[in-house]
């Protein structure tokens, strides 16, 4: 039973994602830490969702419209908290970091994401 829900929401799978991470990497020579970024996941299969969580709110400078972004992706991925996930669907890239630890299923992991500004 679980084979099949899983199947079927993977089928609804229409973006890819890759994950990279900051790590740092030891200089055998320097023994310095030196950090850059890793990718540790590539063409995962992923579904963004989206949610506007108010209306728009009138500010002086504008109006602005809050919206949630949340990660559909299968379960037997590990993403790390602060990982940068940039995600092509439809057409459109754009990098989020996830914030916090994902939901996770038997079918499939949910994680909420934020815009990627820069490494933390």
């Amino acid at each position: 039973m679980v084979r099949v829900a899983r199947t079927a929401i993977e089928s609804l799978y229409t973006g890819i994602c890759i994950v990279t991470e900051y790590q740092g990497i030891k200089d055998e020579v320097t023994k310095k830490t030196k950090y850059s970024e890793v990718t540790v996941l590539t063409n995962q299969l992923c579904k963004l969702s989206y949610k506007q969580i108010n209306s728009a709110v009138q500010t002086e400078t504008g109006s602005t419209i809050s919206q949630s972004t949340k990660l559909f992706i299968s379960p037997d991925v590990t993403i790390k908290p602060g990982s940068k996930i940039t995600v092509t669907q439809n057409g459109v890239t754009e990098a989020y970091k996830n914030s916090g630890k994902p939901a996770a299923y038997d079918t499939h992991q949910e994680i909420v994401l934020e815009l990627f500004e820069r490494w933390s």
